[in-house]
């Protein structure tokens, strides 16, 4: 058996040795000590790697950059806002035909695509933290 780690098997060990010196009828008292124990080892393994995986992420959004692994931009986020906006150019459509023929629908689907594409750049770089735009120092804010 190997073990990756060696504090745990150690404990592993002093357990079975204490259930040869002490008798079966200790060894549900010692198995129940050593999941203890573990449970509380994957606890704070686990604890560790999340703060570690929280952290990483806070300092690439920190850096202005999207967190890896889609973040708030899933699959359904994404593509589900192409199909809103297609069901959403239906009625749009018709009444910019009806009220502008041609010219009103074509303004209405640029203003579709125009949408779409904003979204699918990630927005307009000026509403993102750390995009471009104008810089403003704090005392712009206060007048």
């Amino acid at each position: 058996m190997e073990a990756r780690d060696p504090e745990l098997k150690k404990e592993l060990d002093a357990t079975l040795q204490a259930r040869r010196e002490l008798g079966p009828e200790y060894e549900s008292a010692l198995i129940d000590s050593f999941l203890e124990k573990l449970d509380q080892r994957l606890d704070s393994t686990s604890g560790r790697d999340a703060r570690r995986r929280l952290a990483e992420e806070r300092m690439v959004v920190a850096r202005g950059a999207r967190p890896r692994g889609g973040g708030v931009e899933s699959f359904g986020s994404r593509y589900g806002f192409g199909v809103v906006s297609l069901v959403l150019a239906v009625p749009l459509s018709a009444i910019a035909a009806a009220e502008a023929h041609f010219a009103g629908l074509l303004v209405a689907w640029l203003g579709i695509v125009a949408v779409n594409v904003a979204h699918a750049a990630g927005g307009v770089p000026w509403a993102r933290p750390g995009g471009g735009g104008p810089k403003r120092s704090r005392d712009d804010w206060e007048d």
